[in-house]
């Protein structure tokens, strides 16, 4: 999709706050709508951990038009569609993607969830075994595992640092008052925001979201506990498993979502561990065969984020990976990223999204997710020049602030005594 479509998007806001996102797509024969609401995990109680996700289940439950989730999938999936929903630390996103001409029924279904959701108590008792063997099967799986280590040293003693499909303790204990009394709280017209691009005409879709949504009474937005700096480690944890590989999961604390510098650190990502030659890649998997898969990744909330790197590797060979780890981010401390590997890097970030930007579903979620989240929409043209601008100076300025020995977590999951830990602990240094 050119970026000059991109900008064509509307945006309406209704009478009780909710705000209406339109951004057209002639050229395809789908349409994707998107409900984005601000809530999700880092919004919860203790006592609570999991409502987020267990609500979302919920919905697919069924309504008062549509009595079984039977009724509710065959309503997408009985013209092509498809539909699903997630939830993370700071929103909740509930999607349909659906052939062009069938944005009505789409609405319709979305809507119907959103509003009209029954949380019976045998569904409820169901979903709930349900959202318990979910999380056991995250606890059986070493993968998924050591990120819930890795995300409790990054944030610890806070709401980021919890799974965001609870405990089997919480999950137990939710009753279904505590739902709708959430529910109540913080599904509302000023927590929403509703995207649709594709091949649908923008003024009757604002109509029909108005007629649907306008009557629906409003609140206030609920805040959430702010995050700590984490610079007072290095922390480390091992969670013991007889498995045949070791599951090594580094993090530190990185930018929040709208720092000035998120488009130096989106490159430094990209150079460190995203796609088969970046730097963490070429050097732990094709020069020493440590392991099978490495990469890096970011996440960034409105106050807090984390640079982190997994690799799965050898048990005998954890600490040699863990030294090639540390090794490279220190390299980018050290050493200036040369120019060509740079303006490779650069055109890969900028060419995954403007391939990314084909896909209705991704341009209903490009501007509703900034939206919801950020309260403004960069388009695509205002992103690529952000990055033009990046220089491998600013990457190398960026890694040293970041990649600091205090900032450092580890979490692995393997064949290992807790005794380990302090051994882990004192090879987690950078120079």
């Amino acid at each position: 999709m050119s970026s000059n479509l991109a900008d064509l998007y509307q945006k309406v806001i209704l009478d009780n706050g909710l705000r209406i996102i339109t951004i057209p797509m002639p050229h395809t024969r789908s349409v994707s709508l998107a409900f984005f609401l601000a809530i999700g995990s880092r919004y919860e109680e203790a006592t609570l951990g999991g409502i987020s996700h267990f609500i979302e289940h919920m919905l697919f439950k069924g309504t008062e038009k549509r009595p079984t989730a039977k009724e509710v999938s065959e309503a997408i999936e009985g013209i092509g569609g498809v539909f699903n929903a997630s939830t993370g630390r700071e929103m909740t996103m509930y999607w349909a993607k659906v052939p062009q001409g069938h944005l009505e029924l789409g609405l319709d279904v979305l809507g119907d969830m959103l509003l009209h959701s029954k949380f019976e108590e045998g569904e409820l008792e169901k979903e709930r075994r349900v959202i318990i063997e979910e999380i056991n099967q995250t606890l059986d799986t070493p993968d998924d595992w050591v990120g819930l280590l890795i995300t409790q040293l990054q944030w610890p003693d806070h709401p980021l640092g919890r799974d965001i499909a609870g405990t089997r303790e919480t999950i137990s204990a939710v009753s279904r008052e505590n739902m709708l009394g959430y529910l109540g709280r913080h599904y509302h017209p000023r927590n929403l925001v509703v995207s649709v691009a594709g091949n649908m005409e923008q003024s009757r879709v604002q109509e029909q979201l108005a007629q649907a949504f306008g009557g629906w009474g409003t609140k206030e937005k609920v805040g959430f506990l702010p995050a700590q700096p984490n610079r007072s480690g290095p922390r480390t944890k091992v969670g013991h498993k007889e498995t045949e590989q070791a599951h090594l999961a580094l993090s530190l604390e990185s930018l929040p979502r709208l720092h000035p510098d998120r488009f130096v650190l989106r490159l430094l990502n990209a150079l460190l561990g995203e796609g088969m030659s970046s730097r963490l890649f070429l050097e732990v998997r094709e020069k020493r065969g440590l392991a099978y898969s490495v990469h890096s990744y970011i996440e960034q909330l409105a106050d807090s984020g984390a640079l982190g790197i997994y690799a799965g590797v050898d048990p005998e060979r954890l600490e040699p990976a863990l030294q090639a780890v540390l090794g490279e981010l220190d390299r980018l401390r050290q050493e200036g990223v040369p120019g060509a590997e740079f303006e490779k890097t650069r055109e890969f970030v900028k060419g995954r999204l403007m391939l990314q930007m084909e896909d209705s579903l991704s341009v209903a979620s490009w501007h509703g997710r900034q939206e919801i989240l950020d309260d403004q929409i960069l388009s695509v043209d205002e992103v690529l020049a952000r990055l033009d601008a990046v220089t491998a100076q600013d990457v190398q300025k960026l890694a040293q602030n970041l990649f600091q020995t205090p900032a450092l977590n580890l979490a692995v999951v393997g064949p290992f005594p807790a005794q380990k830990e302090e051994r882990l602990r004192g090879l987690l240094q950078l120079p």
